[in-house]
């Protein structure tokens, strides 16, 4: 039961996510700047426990807007710890992220049957 919760929220998140990269190729600026200030109040708030997540966002922040991209939508290990903190947040709109969360649902419940 516990393995099936922690695939349900990895996959949401990456389900979020993968909305976030849409938004972030759209407006790559705003997407970036909101990153950013984010970080930097996470920075302040959880000091060293976060800081190698930080470093990492901060890098991939910097880089090219496809490795950013590719990150965020990965299905790997390392993507998956990295969206655990994420900087995305403000990103979507409520509105967006419950209509995310619906239709996740109805996929995620759609694919149990």
């Amino acid at each position: 039961m516990r393995a099936r919760i922690h695939a349900y929220n990895d996959q949401r998140s990456l389900w979020l996510h993968r909305a976030i990269a849409r938004k972030l190729l759209a407006d790559p600026d705003a997407v970036r700047a909101r990153a950013r200030a984010n970080l930097a109040r996470m920075r302040h708030a959880h000091g060293a426990s976060l800081a190698p997540y930080v470093k990492r966002w901060e890098a991939l922040l910097a880089g090219p807007l496809d490795a950013l991209a590719a990150e965020l939508t990965a299905d790997d290990q390392e993507a998956r710890d990295l969206r655990q903190c994420t900087p995305m947040a403000g990103v979507l709109t409520p509105q967006e992220r419950w209509a995310l969360y619906r239709d996740f649902r109805a996929s995620w419940d759609g694919a149990a049957q």
